[in-house]
């Protein structure tokens, strides 16, 4: 056994590459175990230098359905689920303030 598999094996890692994670907002959850999220980022233009707003849009699964839309969360790349969906939730970091009031409620003529 070479020194590099021992030394990998005496710290307890598989041996493969971490996975990617994104955080990003709940746009939709309306699907069952599915929600849709979006991690947006900033990039420079290579020619001009202007920053330009960029997003990813996530299919990711939600095995409890504990997410509503506006929450920030935490994904993890995974192996695929469904057609478009290969992230899974890992956490939520904060949930989205709940609306006081519903506007057009009814109740006033």
């Amino acid at each position: 056994m070479t020194q590099t598999a021992m030394t990998m094996q005496g710290e307890g890692t598989t041996g493969r590459t971490p996975r990617r994670r994104q955080v990003g907002v709940v746009t939709s959850n309306r699907g069952d175990k599915t929600i849709r999220v979006v991690c947006r980022f900033i990039v420079k233009h290579a020619k001009y230098g202007k920053y330009l707003r960029r997003r990813t849009v996530l299919h990711a699964h939600d095995e409890r359905n504990e997410c509503g839309v506006g929450d920030r969360v935490e994904v993890m790349e995974c192996r695929p689920v469904s057609k478009t969906k290969h992230w899974r939730l890992v956490r939520i970091v904060n949930r989205a303030p709940a609306t006081a009031a519903v506007v057009g409620s009814g109740g006033e003529p």
